[in-house]
């Protein structure tokens, strides 16, 4: 009786393993068609009205965290405030951006604020319309970049950095 339990989870092991490799192997080899939005971490470097949306130059650069980013800053296990910022290039990259589309700055007083694009090109651009207490003006943004031509920037969220 033993014996048969012993193959029978054996077995159950393989077939499991097997099954876990597949998975792991779709996994591994990407969507079937682009995703619906892309995501990427940078700086804003300019914000300005074209037309009726806004051109944003944008560099791009990694957030990393776990060993990606102890590798990068060569610091070893304990990665200082849990991640690293790889920005090798600065080469400029360009979206168009949506009037409308979904911003948040970091303010001292409330800390998650909403704003227009308008308004962030005005920060972008050295001034502060509002007179808002801006936590720190170059700290990084996330955008979300829409899937439909021309690829516009649908939000913009800035990324607190202790």
């Amino acid at each position: 009786m033993k014996r048969s339990l012993v193959i029978f989870a054996a077995t159950a092991a393989l077939v499991a393993a097997a099954a876990g490799s597949t998975l792991a192997a779709r996994a591994l080899s990407g969507p079937v068609g682009k995703p619906a939005q892309l995501v990427f971490y940078g700086h804003v470097e300019s914000l300005v009205p074209k037309g009726r949306r806004f051109e944003l130059r944008f560099d791009p650069a990694l957030w990393l965290t776990g060993t990606a980013g102890e590798h990068i800053c060569r610091c070893g296990p304990g990665l200082p405030n849990d991640y690293a910022i790889l920005d090798e290039t600065h080469r400029l990259l360009t979206f168009l951006v949506r009037p409308d589309a979904a911003v948040t700055i970091i303010t001292r007083r409330s800390y998650e604020t909403p704003i227009t694009v308008a308004e962030l090109a005005q920060i972008v651009a050295g001034k502060n319309p509002k007179h808002r207490r801006l936590f720190e003006r170059k700290a990084g943004f996330w955008i979300r970049v829409g899937e439909k031509y021309p690829g516009p920037v649908i939000s913009l969220g800035q990324q607190y950095q202790p």
